[in-house]
Parts: C-alpha cells; structure tokens; sequence
C-alpha cells in the first residue's frame, strides 16, 4: 500500500498464498491521503478504532497510534504488518474493545464496522476523552455508511457530514461538541430465551456490542440447539469446544445439560467472548468452562477433545468466504480425538457436507429444514 508515509507491505493473518484478498481497500487510502493533503497534526494521541488488518496502523505507526479492535485475528495481523514494516514492539499500543481507552484523544480515526452497535459502544466508550480540538474522521466504503451511521456521530460525538465519495469510498468528517448530552449506552444487553430449545430454554442470554444477533436468537443457533448431542451415561465428561462461540449459548446449553463437561467456548472477537462468559456465569452453570479469544482451534492439543460445535461464519467483512468455515473443519479433525464429532449447522446452499465429506471421509445429516441443515462428522 502507497502512503505518503512509505509503502508497507500488509497481510491479512493467518497469511494464505491462496487469499486474494488485500488487507487494505480504498477507504484506508482515502484517510491516509486525507491526513496527507490536510496536514493533519498528529503529534498528540491518536486513536484508531477498527483497523482491520492494521493498514492503517502500520502506515502511522511513526506516530505511535493506539489501535483499538475487536478483533484477535486483526490484532495479529497488525502486530505481523509492523513487524515487517520494521517498528519495535511496543511502539503502537495494541487494545481491544474490552480494554480501558486512553484518557485523552487528540485525533480519532475510525473505520466503520459491519456493526452498527458496535461502532455506537465505542463512541460512546471514547466520547469522555474527546475534546473541542479533537480531530475526527471515520472511513468506509460506500455501501458500509447510512444515515443511521452518520446519526450515530452526531448524536454521540457532534455535527457531522461527508465527503464525496473517491474510489466507492467516502470519510465522516465530525466536529466534537463538548455541551452535548450523550445517551446511555444499552450495552450489554440481556434477554431471556424462548421455550423448546433444550436446556437453555427460559434461560438468560448476555450479549456485548456487535456480536451476531445481539439482541435475539438468531435462527440458526435456534435450529441447532435443538439438535445438540444428548448427554450419555457411558462417556461422561466430555471436553466440548463451541467453536466461533459467539454469545455461548450453545456451550452454555451443552454444560447445563451434561454438568460433568468440560466445555471450551473460543472466538477471534474479544466482545464475543466476553459475552460468552457473562452468558456462562448468569445461568449458574454448575460445570467447567474456559473461555479463549484466537484463531479457532490452533491452540488446542493434538486429538485432546470430544466435541466440537460450531456454526462457521461465511463472510469476513463484505467479502463472502468460506476460508474461516475451512480452517474451522480442518482444525476440528486434528484436535479430536479418534471417534470424536464435528457438528455444525449452515444454511443449506453452503455445501458444508462437500468439505466434511473432504476431510473426515463422511458426513451424516441430523436434521434439516428449507433453510438450514446440522450436520455431523467423526473422526476415523
């Protein structure tokens, strides 16, 4: 990527030769030149919030920027980009989205997420440490910024316009208004959980800004709870991983089923997570959780676990990819043990059975309706 700062070479994490996919698009290139033509100073503290892969991060890391995301994976993306762009460790302070932000933001640069909660939790978040001199910018593409994203600055942060679009891309230019008077913020969010899903039925739910269908049950996971594995008599204790865990209310629903099991909830979204544990600790539950935000199951033992649930993800931003699906079957197959299960739920057009079939050499279906389909598969 060009900047007026150099050209770092940046990767998406884990790398892939295979990945087409850039870590940086037009938006990052229209801030960076926007900060470039303006002559913003960015002497103070800055803060950037949402840097995907790091671009912009790495571009600015002369200026010791404070990156903040929600993100496991872009957090090790940014740390790998400045590694080869030749900054020291340390040098660009790492938070995520649970952390405590800095005390005082001179320049705010935001790349709007797919959320729409999440960029209004981290407003909100930020707003004490905004002054009157406060520079802000968001960046997004043109599809990514409504009115309702606009709204969203103006209510928490000050007046608010745009820029022409460049490139299907277009900034947020927002001045902050000390006087203004901030809503309070609804997060996290509970809600109880309907009747007949199994053993989570009636039970309360925890949910931190942008994790997927933060404020219902999604269909899908209603489908799949449904269909979870009955607790058996002749395997207790199970070591269950809900894998992409999101809210835990799966492995939520697998521990007050079977109290014996020792269930790993996992997740690259450190808001997931949390909500995963807060979930976990309202309902009570009697048996053994651990809770581990990172790249799926790449730090799970060899043939260490029994289960694995999982219902994949099949975007990565905008971009429509079955990649995470895939490292999430591949590393199943490794971390269970020999006669252990992969059950997942997708829609059915995604074609999960073709790869399961791939790796494990079967692939059973559990039950399906018009729009979704459980599958399992085990390992030989």
């Amino acid at each position: 990527m060009t900047t007026a700062w150099g050209a770092p070479v940046l990767a998406r994490f884990p790398e892939d030769p295979r990945d087409r996919l850039r870590a940086w698009d037009a938006s990052d290139e229209y801030l960076l030149g926007h900060l470039d033509r303006e002559e913003v100073p960015l002497d103070g503290t800055v803060v950037v919030v949402g840097d995907r892969w790091g671009a912009l991060a790495t571009a600015l890391a002369a200026y010791r920027p404070t990156q903040i995301t929600d993100s496991w994976l872009g957090q090790e993306a940014t740390r790998a980009n400045l590694a080869r762009a030749g900054v020291e460790p340390g040098t660009v302070p790492l938070l995520t989205t649970q952390d405590p932000p800095p005390g005082r933001i001179d320049v705010l640069l935001v790349r709007v997420p797919k959320s729409l909660a999440l960029l209004e939790d981290q407003l909100l978040r930020l707003a004490p440490a905004v002054h009157a001199g406060t520079v802000v910018v968001g960046t997004g593409m043109v599809k990514e910024i409504h009115t309702s994203t606009l709204n969203l600055f103006e209510r928490i942060i000050g007046p608010t316009r745009t820029s022409l679009a460049e490139k299907k891309a277009r900034l947020i230019f927002c001045t902050p208004d000390p006087e203004l008077v901030r809503p309070a913020g609804p997060w996290p969010y509970s809600y109880r959980l309907p009747d007949g899903i199994g053993a989570v039925s009636g039970r309360t739910v925890v949910n931190h800004a942008g994790v997927f269908c933060a404020d219902r049950l999604d269909i899908g996971t209603r489908f799949f709870l449904r269909h979870l594995p009955q607790p058996s008599s002749e395997r207790p204790g199970l070591r269950v991983v809900d894998l992409g865990c999101g809210n835990g209310v799966v492995g939520t629903a697998v521990a007050l089923a079977d109290p014996r099991a020792e269930v790993l909830f996992v997740d690259e979204s450190f808001q997931a997570v949390a909500s995963a544990q807060a979930t976990y600790r309202a309902n009570g539950v009697p048996g053994h959780g651990e809770f581990r935000v990172g790249d799926g199951l790449t730090d799970v033992p060899d043939s260490s676990v029994d289960l694995v649930l999982s219902n994949p993800p099949f975007h990565s931003h905008q971009a429509t990819s079955d990649a995470t699906a895939w490292r999430m079957f591949t590393g199943a197959l490794r971390a269970l043990r020999p006669g252990g299960e992969l059950r997942v739920v997708g829609n059915r057009h995604l074609g999960y059975h073709v790869k399961l079939r791939r790796l494990f050499g079967n692939s059973e279906v559990v039950a399906s309706d018009r729009k979704f389909v459980v599958l399992r598969a085990v390992k030989r």
